[in-house]
């Protein structure tokens, strides 16, 4: 059951028979275009037609995105809209609010604790939900409030802009640790390229899961995504 407390980011995920968030994003971290020349506000509407319950956007120049595709991407849809970037600082957080989104990535990795803290403390007070990726053990338990934010295991590296082959163990070893936080939404982020490793990550307990580059580069939004994933959401809850 979806507690009226959850902020309506949490909530869109929790209550979906499909919780994948489906990412809009330019290119891929080697570089290679994604969008096959379709348009953001195509994007948003194919992942809208896929049952998809929040849309994450990538505005990191890393990825080709920036404000105007935030923009875009908060225009065309009603769902709740989760921002990817590198947020460092208090003003960051602010322009999000007032762009509309939903939902801020904190990356623990890239922050000192007390950064963590704070920004986590300043984005809930914007009405912002927090969506903190991990890699570790000690990040996890670093996370501040945790009842308040989706904790998010990252299968990839940022510090190498996320290249590289993805470690879906990670995110079942973590798994526990992430769910003992209190945290509503353990989320498994990055790397699943496959229906079939979503549906073992879910059977293990996650609540979401952030899929970007397997669903624009693939095949994936219907048949044996939708399946697979509704059937272990079945089986998990």
């Amino acid at each position: 059951m979806v507690g009226s407390a959850h902020s309506p980011f949490i909530a869109a995920v929790l209550r979906s028979e499909t919780p994948l968030i489906m990412e809009v994003k330019r290119r891929s971290a080697t570089g290679a275009d994604l969008t096959g020349g379709r348009s953001p506000s195509e994007l948003v509407r194919l992942f809208e037609a896929a049952d998809a319950p929040c849309i994450s956007v990538v505005s990191g120049r890393w990825f080709g995105g920036d404000a105007a595709l935030v923009d875009e991407v908060v225009r065309t849809t009603s769902r709740p809209v989760l921002q990817k970037d590198f947020f460092m600082r208090r003003e960051q957080l602010v322009a999000a609010h007032r762009a509309g989104v939903s939902a801020v990535l904190l990356t623990a990795q890239l922050l000192h604790r007390d950064s963590l803290k704070a920004l986590v403390n300043h984005a809930l007070d914007l009405g912002l939900t927090p969506f903190v990726e991990v890699v570790t053990l000690q990040e996890i338990h670093d996370v501040p409030r945790a009842e308040s934010c989706v904790i998010a295991v990252n299968n990839r590296d940022i510090r190498n802009k996320e290249q590289g082959p993805s470690n879906l163990d990670r995110s079942h070893d973590l798994f526990g640790a992430v769910r003992d936080t209190g945290t509503p939404l353990p989320v498994s982020a990055s790397g699943i390229d496959s229906a079939e490793a979503a549906a073992a990550l879910l059977a293990v307990g996650y609540r979401g899961l952030l899929v970007g580059t397997a669903l624009l580069a693939g095949e994936g939004l219907h048949g044996r995504w939708g399946s697979a994933v509704t059937g272990a959401r079945g089986n998990a809850s």
